[in-house]
């Protein structure tokens, strides 16, 4: 039975099989994003990428929506601010935007997007600095940024093409229409389409199922795919080599090779 391990005012966190979930827990505002939710959202992965005992993360939203993007409270405020601090304001709020994307994209263990419904602007931003999706069937999915007259500020201009391709990715954001799951997946949006009821089940075993191996291995071949798309080869070579030096060196790579070397005889 999963146990909350963290609960606080706007994020919950529980924990299964080595696995924690990460709920954003305003439900009544499709689970819109605050700066408070923002630092608590950082903070719960903060923890989780410290902990050994996590092995993987699914991030997704209470009740029946993932994240409908930024809170229009703050909006408000932004356009209620003396003209002179508009911009040194948001200069400083996209600076915790980036935080919580990076914190998300660059943990170093597998993090899934368990998408149980409407993810919108900020929250398909979100969604897709995870390193794989699964969306509930009828979830709906929008780069809704243009209708605010605003950019995608959550990294979707950057993980968005290397999902779907360029021109896609131009149209889905320059339109700002509503993506269902089987289009999503058919174009590569997103990896998998579960039932509503059976959607953080079905995470929850792929989670379990991509953390099997040694967690160095797999923080460093996270870590160095990441990379892939703005490297040479060589440099992917490079850091390849490292990477398996410092494997050779763990304590799994060391129990693998004894468990085959005593099966084998040898």
């Amino acid at each position: 039975m999963n146990a909350i391990t963290r609960q606080a005012e706007f994020v919950a966190v529980t924990h299964k099989n080595a696995i924690a979930t990460i709920t954003l827990n305003r439900p009544d505002l499709r689970n819109a994003i605050n700066d408070q939710m923002r630092a608590e959202l950082i903070a719960a992965f903060e923890e989780a990428g410290a902990d050994k005992a996590v092995r993987g993360i699914i991030l997704t939203g209470a009740g029946k929506g993932f994240c409908s993007g930024g809170d229009i409270g703050g909006m408000r405020a932004r356009l209620d601010a003396p003209a002179g601090e508009v911009a040194f304001n948001g200069w400083k709020r996209q600076q915790s935007t980036h935080k919580g994307v990076a914190a998300i994209h660059g943990i170093s263990k597998p993090v899934i997007a368990a998408v149980n419904g409407a993810a919108f602007g900020l929250g398909l931003d979100m969604a897709l600095a995870c390193d794989f999706i699964i969306a509930a069937e009828g979830a709906k999915m929008s780069m809704s940024f243009v209708k605010r007259g605003l950019v995608s500020d959550g990294g979707g201009m950057y993980f968005l093409p290397r999902r779907v391709g360029l021109s896609k990715a131009k149209e889905l954001i320059l339109t700002a229409r509503v993506v269902e799951p089987d289009e999503a997946l058919a174009i590569g949006m997103i990896d998998r389409i579960a039932s509503r009821e059976d959607l953080l089940e079905q995470a929850q075993a792929w989670a379990e199922e991509l953390t099997i191996g040694s967690p160095a291995a797999i923080a460093l071949t996270k870590a160095i795919l990441d990379k892939t798309f703005e490297s040479t080869d060589e440099q992917v070579f490079a850091l390849g080599r490292e990477a398996q030096a410092i494997c050779y060196t763990t304590a799994e790579h060391r129990a693998s090779v004894e468990e085959f070397l005593a099966k084998t005889g040898k």
